[in-house]
């Protein structure tokens, strides 16, 4: 998925002379490309991920459109003080990039899983927030947080289950059942792992992904989940302030949403889906 979207932003820098990268000296056989292309728009800021953010924060006062990258813990949680003051407060055009989002650095222990930062950005004012599903959709959240000039963040995981056709950033359909009408549907947040594949064919269930998280598409999520009796969303991430917060708030708290989500801190490594299959626990009903 990270390199979908590389790839994109490479083309677009071609097209788009305000558009600059800053890493956090990271993202090596992945960031070459764009830095050999373009060394004028592009900053390694060394191991200071705040002071990373607030020179992002800089080159956009400058007129530039700025994108962050760096391991999604070090990208949201350590300079969340600088996305407050020095982004959001002056509603710049600042794109944060994480890489790995939930178990993806699983290996690597409790430190570097991140099963916090949708709440995080959900709640940051202006914060506009992007968790693509598949290669193609991360280019797709690409090209709209490059059409408005403020803050934003894109929460990039591993490429999972391939999707054909991606509908845009609000509601995708990735599977029906053959009959055509299901009780219940499951709403996938983040890349689409096999389980959550299995999952709904287990329940007979129509099978949806959604990208956009902040703004929520409330009226699309109505128009085509409005009908189901069951909805279940499913996330690498914490169950309260996450894609099922935001689905709740939705659908007013409604009893039909369900959550499949992480509860508390897995202390401990592992491989990403087999954290996955452990710690995502179904949570009952909002």
């Amino acid at each position: 998925m990270r390199n979908a979207w590389i790839r994109h932003l490479q083309g677009l820098a071609e097209r788009d002379e305000r558009i600059f990268l800053v890493v956090g000296d990271l993202g090596f056989s992945v960031v070459e490309d764009f830095a050999a292309a373009y060394p004028e728009r592009f900053l390694n800021a060394g191991v200071a991920e705040q002071n990373m953010v607030s020179v992002a924060a800089g080159l956009a006062r400058e007129g530039y459109s700025v994108f962050v990258y760096s391991i999604g813990n070090f990208v949201t949680l350590r300079c969340l003080e600088q996305i407050r003051n020095d982004v959001c407060l002056h509603r710049l055009p600042v794109c944060l990039v994480a890489v790995g989002g939930g178990f993806m650095y699983g290996a690597l222990g409790p430190t570097h899983h991140l099963t916090e930062d949708i709440a995080v950005m959900r709640a940051m004012p202006g914060m506009r927030v992007y968790v693509p599903f598949c290669a193609r959709s991360a280019e797709v959240a690409l090209d709209e947080v490059l059409s408005e000039a403020l803050p934003a963040y894109i929460r990039l995981g591993r490429e999972g289950v391939p999707v054909g056709e991606v509908a845009g950033n609000g509601v995708t359909a990735v599977r029906r059942v053959a009959s055509g009408v299901a009780g219940t549907a499951v709403l996938n947040v983040g890349a689409l792992h096999a389980q959550v594949v299995e999952f709904a064919e287990k329940n007979r269930a129509d099978l949806y992904a959604l990208c956009r998280l902040k703004p929520l598409p409330a009226e699309e999520l109505e128009e085509v989940l409005g009908s189901y009796r069951r909805i279940v969303v499913v996330e690498d991430h914490q169950r309260w302030g996450g894609a099922y917060g935001a689905v709740c708030e939705a659908f007013g708290g409604s009893g039909r949403v369900e959550s499949v989500a992480v509860e508390g801190f897995v202390l401990e490594g592992g491989r990403e889906e087999d954290l996955r299959r452990r710690f995502l626990r179904g949570a009952g009903r909002a």
